[in-house]
Protein backbone atom coordinates (compact mmCIF):
# COMPACT_ATOMS: atom_id res chain seq x y z
CA UNK A 1 0.00 0.00 0.00
CA UNK A 2 1.25 3.47 -0.88
CA UNK A 3 0.53 6.61 1.10
CA UNK A 4 0.91 9.92 -0.72
CA UNK A 5 1.62 12.97 1.42
CA UNK A 6 0.79 16.07 -0.61
CA UNK A 7 2.50 18.85 1.30
CA UNK A 8 5.26 17.05 3.17
CA UNK A 9 6.37 19.86 5.47
CA UNK A 10 6.93 19.52 9.19
CA UNK A 11 3.53 18.01 9.99
CA UNK A 12 3.30 15.96 6.80
CA UNK A 13 6.78 14.56 7.35
CA UNK A 14 5.94 13.53 10.90
CA UNK A 15 2.80 11.79 9.67
CA UNK A 16 4.79 10.16 6.86
CA UNK A 17 7.24 8.74 9.38
CA UNK A 18 4.29 7.27 11.25
CA UNK A 19 2.97 5.58 8.11
CA UNK A 20 6.45 4.29 7.23
CA UNK A 21 6.86 2.91 10.75
CA UNK A 22 3.62 0.97 10.21
CA UNK A 23 5.16 -0.66 7.14
CA UNK A 24 3.65 1.43 4.34
CA UNK A 25 5.41 2.88 1.33
CA UNK A 26 5.29 6.66 1.67
CA UNK A 27 5.69 9.14 -1.18
CA UNK A 28 6.14 12.74 -0.10
CA UNK A 29 5.56 15.78 -2.28
CA UNK A 30 7.19 19.05 -1.30
CA UNK A 31 9.00 21.82 -3.11
CA UNK A 32 12.41 20.66 -1.82
CA UNK A 33 12.33 16.87 -1.63
CA UNK A 34 15.96 16.70 -0.52
CA UNK A 35 14.87 17.75 2.98
CA UNK A 36 12.87 14.55 3.52
CA UNK A 37 14.16 11.58 5.57
CA UNK A 38 15.15 8.36 3.75
CA UNK A 39 12.00 6.47 4.78
CA UNK A 40 9.90 8.87 2.67
CA UNK A 41 10.30 8.77 -1.12
CA UNK A 42 10.58 12.46 -1.82
CA UNK A 43 9.53 14.18 -5.04
CA UNK A 44 10.05 17.89 -5.64
CA UNK A 45 6.58 19.08 -6.56
CA UNK A 46 4.72 22.37 -6.75
CA UNK A 47 1.11 21.37 -6.13
CA UNK A 48 -0.17 24.22 -8.30
CA UNK A 49 1.89 23.08 -11.31
CA UNK A 50 1.99 19.90 -13.38
CA UNK A 51 1.90 16.92 -11.06
CA UNK A 52 3.86 13.67 -11.45
CA UNK A 53 2.19 10.32 -12.02
CA UNK A 54 0.49 9.07 -8.87
CA UNK A 55 1.30 5.45 -7.94
CA UNK A 56 -1.57 3.18 -8.95
CA UNK A 57 -1.67 1.43 -5.56
CA UNK A 58 -2.12 4.68 -3.61
CA UNK A 59 -4.52 3.79 -0.81
CA UNK A 60 -4.30 6.96 1.27
CA UNK A 61 -3.71 10.58 0.31
CA UNK A 62 -2.90 13.14 2.98
CA UNK A 63 -3.26 16.80 2.03
CA UNK A 64 -1.22 18.81 4.54
CA UNK A 65 -0.49 22.14 2.91
CA UNK A 66 1.07 25.39 4.13
CA UNK A 67 0.26 28.66 2.38
CA UNK A 68 3.05 31.07 1.48
CA UNK A 69 1.32 33.84 3.44
CA UNK A 70 -1.76 34.76 5.46
CA UNK A 71 -3.60 36.48 2.61
CA UNK A 72 -6.77 35.15 1.02
CA UNK A 73 -4.96 34.92 -2.32
CA UNK A 74 -2.14 32.83 -0.85
CA UNK A 75 -4.62 30.47 0.80
CA UNK A 76 -6.68 30.11 -2.36
CA UNK A 77 -3.63 29.35 -4.51
CA UNK A 78 -2.34 26.76 -2.04
CA UNK A 79 -5.39 25.12 -0.54
CA UNK A 80 -8.23 25.39 -3.04
CA UNK A 81 -6.29 25.46 -6.31
CA UNK A 82 -3.69 22.96 -5.10
CA UNK A 83 -6.34 20.51 -3.92
CA UNK A 84 -8.33 20.88 -7.15
CA UNK A 85 -5.15 20.17 -9.10
CA UNK A 86 -4.47 17.05 -7.03
CA UNK A 87 -8.01 15.76 -7.56
CA UNK A 88 -7.60 16.29 -11.30
CA UNK A 89 -4.32 14.31 -11.24
CA UNK A 90 -6.02 11.43 -9.42
CA UNK A 91 -8.69 11.37 -12.11
CA UNK A 92 -6.05 11.70 -14.85
CA UNK A 93 -4.18 8.65 -13.55
CA UNK A 94 -7.28 6.61 -12.70
CA UNK A 95 -6.31 6.37 -9.03
CA UNK A 96 -9.10 6.05 -6.46
CA UNK A 97 -7.62 6.10 -2.95
CA UNK A 98 -9.62 4.52 -0.16
CA UNK A 99 -9.14 7.57 2.05
CA UNK A 100 -8.19 11.20 1.65
CA UNK A 101 -7.31 13.10 4.84
CA UNK A 102 -7.43 16.86 4.46
CA UNK A 103 -5.66 18.84 7.17
CA UNK A 104 -7.97 21.78 7.78
CA UNK A 105 -8.34 24.16 10.72
CA UNK A 106 -10.77 25.06 13.47
CA UNK A 107 -10.76 28.47 11.73
CA UNK A 108 -13.70 27.14 9.70
CA UNK A 109 -15.71 27.86 12.85
CA UNK A 110 -16.14 31.59 13.25
CA UNK A 111 -17.49 31.33 16.80
CA UNK A 112 -16.00 33.91 19.13
CA UNK A 113 -18.32 33.95 22.12
CA UNK A 114 -16.49 31.46 24.32
CA UNK A 115 -18.92 28.64 23.56
CA UNK A 116 -17.98 25.01 22.90
CA UNK A 117 -17.77 23.81 19.30
CA UNK A 118 -17.64 20.27 17.93
CA UNK A 119 -18.33 18.45 14.68
CA UNK A 120 -22.07 19.18 14.96
CA UNK A 121 -21.40 22.93 14.95
CA UNK A 122 -22.09 24.46 11.54
CA UNK A 123 -18.90 25.92 10.03
CA UNK A 124 -19.22 29.67 9.62
CA UNK A 125 -15.76 31.15 9.06
CA UNK A 126 -15.28 34.75 10.09
CA UNK A 127 -12.06 35.34 8.12
CA UNK A 128 -11.30 35.18 4.38
CA UNK A 129 -8.64 32.49 4.93
CA UNK A 130 -11.05 30.40 7.01
CA UNK A 131 -13.58 30.74 4.19
CA UNK A 132 -11.05 29.36 1.68
CA UNK A 133 -10.44 26.34 3.91
CA UNK A 134 -14.18 25.75 4.13
CA UNK A 135 -14.52 26.00 0.34
CA UNK A 136 -11.74 23.44 -0.01
CA UNK A 137 -13.51 21.11 2.41
CA UNK A 138 -16.69 21.42 0.34
CA UNK A 139 -14.77 20.75 -2.87
CA UNK A 140 -13.42 17.51 -1.40
CA UNK A 141 -16.79 16.45 -0.04
CA UNK A 142 -18.33 16.88 -3.49
CA UNK A 143 -15.61 15.36 -5.66
CA UNK A 144 -14.06 12.83 -3.25
CA UNK A 145 -16.65 11.66 -0.70
CA UNK A 146 -14.08 9.34 0.89
CA UNK A 147 -12.39 12.46 2.27
CA UNK A 148 -12.14 13.19 6.00
CA UNK A 149 -11.50 16.70 7.30
CA UNK A 150 -9.12 16.95 10.26
CA UNK A 151 -9.69 20.42 11.71
CA UNK A 152 -6.64 21.19 13.80
CA UNK A 153 -6.40 23.85 16.46
CA UNK A 154 -3.14 25.74 17.08
CA UNK A 155 -0.15 23.45 16.55
CA UNK A 156 2.86 23.73 18.84
CA UNK A 157 5.87 21.51 19.38
CA UNK A 158 9.50 21.23 18.24
CA UNK A 159 10.40 24.39 16.35
CA UNK A 160 7.01 25.95 17.13
CA UNK A 161 7.89 27.95 20.22
CA UNK A 162 6.36 31.35 19.50
CA UNK A 163 4.44 31.56 22.78
CA UNK A 164 7.45 30.35 24.78
CA UNK A 165 9.61 32.98 23.07
CA UNK A 166 7.08 35.70 23.84
CA UNK A 167 7.05 34.78 27.53
CA UNK A 168 10.84 34.63 27.65
CA UNK A 169 11.34 38.07 26.12
CA UNK A 170 8.38 39.70 27.85
CA UNK A 171 6.43 40.49 24.67
CA UNK A 172 3.34 38.44 25.50
CA UNK A 173 0.03 40.26 25.61
CA UNK A 174 -1.43 40.95 29.03
CA UNK A 175 -4.69 42.40 30.23
CA UNK A 176 -7.62 43.06 27.94
CA UNK A 177 -10.56 40.76 27.35
CA UNK A 178 -9.86 37.13 28.42
CA UNK A 179 -9.54 34.81 25.43
CA UNK A 180 -9.96 31.05 25.04
CA UNK A 181 -7.24 29.21 23.11
CA UNK A 182 -7.02 25.66 21.79
CA UNK A 183 -3.93 23.74 20.80
CA UNK A 184 -2.48 20.37 19.84
CA UNK A 185 1.10 19.09 19.94
CA UNK A 186 2.64 18.48 16.51
CA UNK A 187 3.24 14.81 17.29
CA UNK A 188 -0.39 14.26 18.30
CA UNK A 189 -1.58 16.04 15.15
CA UNK A 190 0.57 13.73 13.01
CA UNK A 191 -0.59 10.65 14.93
CA UNK A 192 -4.22 11.72 14.42
CA UNK A 193 -3.65 11.78 10.65
CA UNK A 194 -2.35 8.21 10.72
CA UNK A 195 -5.17 7.12 13.04
CA UNK A 196 -7.94 8.59 10.89
CA UNK A 197 -6.47 7.09 7.72
CA UNK A 198 -6.78 3.65 9.29
CA UNK A 199 -10.39 3.91 10.46
CA UNK A 200 -12.83 1.65 8.63
CA UNK A 201 -15.84 3.94 8.81
CA UNK A 202 -14.72 7.42 9.90
CA UNK A 203 -16.89 10.45 10.35
CA UNK A 204 -16.66 13.18 7.74
CA UNK A 205 -14.76 15.51 10.06
CA UNK A 206 -12.85 15.48 13.34
CA UNK A 207 -11.58 18.25 15.56
CA UNK A 208 -7.91 17.72 16.31
CA UNK A 209 -7.33 19.46 19.61
CA UNK A 210 -6.19 18.42 23.06
CA UNK A 211 -8.35 17.81 26.13
CA UNK A 212 -8.18 21.26 27.65
CA UNK A 213 -9.04 24.59 26.06
CA UNK A 214 -7.33 27.25 28.16
CA UNK A 215 -7.42 30.98 28.67
CA UNK A 216 -4.35 32.54 27.10
CA UNK A 217 -3.24 34.20 30.36
CA UNK A 218 -3.30 30.82 32.11
CA UNK A 219 -0.98 29.32 29.50
CA UNK A 220 1.33 32.32 29.75
CA UNK A 221 1.40 32.06 33.54
CA UNK A 222 2.18 28.33 33.32
CA UNK A 223 5.08 28.95 30.93
CA UNK A 224 6.45 31.75 33.10
CA UNK A 225 6.45 29.40 36.10
CA UNK A 226 8.15 26.63 34.09
CA UNK A 227 10.79 29.09 32.90
CA UNK A 228 11.33 30.38 36.43
CA UNK A 229 10.22 33.86 35.40
CA UNK A 230 7.96 36.24 37.31
CA UNK A 231 4.41 36.61 36.05
CA UNK A 232 4.18 39.41 33.49
CA UNK A 233 2.92 42.62 35.03
CA UNK A 234 -0.84 42.85 34.63
CA UNK A 235 -1.30 39.10 34.27
CA UNK A 236 -3.83 37.64 36.65
CA UNK A 237 -6.13 34.68 36.56
CA UNK A 238 -8.78 35.61 34.06
CA UNK A 239 -12.45 35.10 34.68
CA UNK A 240 -14.01 32.61 32.28
CA UNK A 241 -17.23 34.57 31.97
CA UNK A 242 -17.14 36.97 29.06
CA UNK A 243 -14.09 35.38 27.46
CA UNK A 244 -13.87 35.57 23.68
CA UNK A 245 -12.69 32.82 21.36
CA UNK A 246 -14.08 29.29 21.33
CA UNK A 247 -13.59 26.02 23.17
CA UNK A 248 -13.01 23.05 20.88
CA UNK A 249 -14.06 19.55 21.88
CA UNK A 250 -12.08 16.45 20.88
CA UNK A 251 -14.84 14.09 22.03
CA UNK A 252 -15.43 12.53 18.62
CA UNK A 253 -11.73 11.92 17.99
CA UNK A 254 -11.40 10.39 21.46
CA UNK A 255 -14.45 8.19 20.83
CA UNK A 256 -12.79 6.82 17.68
CA UNK A 257 -10.05 5.31 19.84
CA UNK A 258 -7.39 7.97 19.51
CA UNK A 259 -5.12 8.51 22.50
CA UNK A 260 -3.07 11.65 23.04
CA UNK A 261 0.59 11.56 23.98
CA UNK A 262 0.15 15.14 25.26
CA UNK A 263 -3.46 15.51 26.46
CA UNK A 264 -2.98 19.04 27.84
CA UNK A 265 -0.79 22.03 27.08
CA UNK A 266 1.08 21.39 30.33
CA UNK A 267 2.20 17.93 29.17
CA UNK A 268 3.16 19.16 25.73
CA UNK A 269 4.94 22.35 26.68
CA UNK A 270 6.99 20.56 29.35
CA UNK A 271 8.20 18.18 26.63
CA UNK A 272 9.02 21.10 24.33
CA UNK A 273 10.91 22.91 27.08
CA UNK A 274 12.85 19.77 27.91
CA UNK A 275 13.69 19.40 24.21
CA UNK A 276 15.34 22.84 24.20
CA UNK A 277 17.20 22.16 27.42
CA UNK A 278 14.84 23.83 29.90
CA UNK A 279 13.68 21.70 32.80
CA UNK A 280 11.09 22.40 35.43
CA UNK A 281 12.70 24.56 38.15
Amino acid sequence: MTVLIAGCGDLGTQAGLGFAEAGHRVVGWRRSAGKLPPSIEGQSVDLTGELPTIPGDTDVVVIALTADGRSEAAYRATYFDGTANLLAALERDGVAPRRIVFVSSTAVYGNDDGAWVDETTSPSPSTPTGAVLRETEQLLAQRAPQSVMLRLSGIYGPGRTRLIDQVRNGSESTGGVPHWTNRIHRDDAAAAIVHIAGLEAPAGAYLGTDDEPALLAEVQAFLAAELGLPLPEGTAREAESGATGKRCSNGLLRASGFEFAYPTYRDGYRAVLQGIGIRHP
